[in-house]
């Protein structure tokens, strides 16, 4: 998971060094998918959606997924760019969460076509072949279309599709919650305010 050094608020670097600490240590403890997260984002009108993906990338400037830019979640993100994130690591410790808000933008297109090229082949022609989110009328046209992506680039590589890329969301909250016994769990709030960044302890 890629990682750069910026110049930040130390309090800011601590949290998201405790990010990076419980993510190593889920994949450690045995975690299936330690990077999934929940997304939540929400349409023009309030109506809330989440889903899980994939956390692939983590530094100073935020936390960084990617999709298609004509999904569901997109458009949501279009109309409202506010977010926020949840890991859940069960098999940590006795149980982890973090939670993280934020506003989110485009990540750029340099870092997309980075990323894209890390993909498996069979990934980057289903990136070119899912109109994601549409509806799709039987399993046989998408395997029609995932067919055509695949003649089309026969023998040379895949390049990232002009509407599939990244997204950063920078955190203006994270929550670190550790289970506890008897519901009394510990809870480290850290948040930026107008004098930047300030760390809290919550009640459960």
């Amino acid at each position: 998971m890629g990682t750069t050094q910026n110049h930040s608020d130390p309090i800011q670097l601590e949290a998201l060094a405790q990010v990076r600490d419980l993510l190593d240590e889920a994949g450690a403890a045995g975690e299936p998918e330690p990077a999934a997260m929940t997304l939540a984002t929400a349409d023009a009108a309030g109506r809330i959606s989440a889903r899980i993906v994939l956390l692939k990338a983590v530094d100073e400037r935020g936390f960084v997924f990617y999709t298609n830019y004509e999904s569901a979640k997109a458009e949501q993100l279009a109309a409202h760019p506010q977010a926020a994130l949840c890991f859940l690591w069960k098999s940590l410790r006795h149980v982890v969460q973090v939670r993280v808000e934020g506003a989110v933008a485009k990540a750029g297109a340099g870092e997309a076509d980075a990323y894209f090229a890390t993909r498996p082949r069979e990934s980057r022609i289903g990136a070119w072949a899912s109109k994601q989110s549409q509806t799709l009328p039987d399993r046989a046209e998408l395997d029609a279309r995932i067919a055509e992506v695949e003649a089309r680039y026969a023998n040379v590589e895949v390049p990232r599709p002009p509407f599939w890329g990244g997204y950063r969301l920078v955190p203006d909250m994270i929550e670190l919650w550790f289970g506890q016994r008897a519901r009394l769990h510990d809870r480290v709030r850290y948040e930026r305010g107008a004098d930047g960044w300030r760390k809290s302890l919550l009640y459960p």
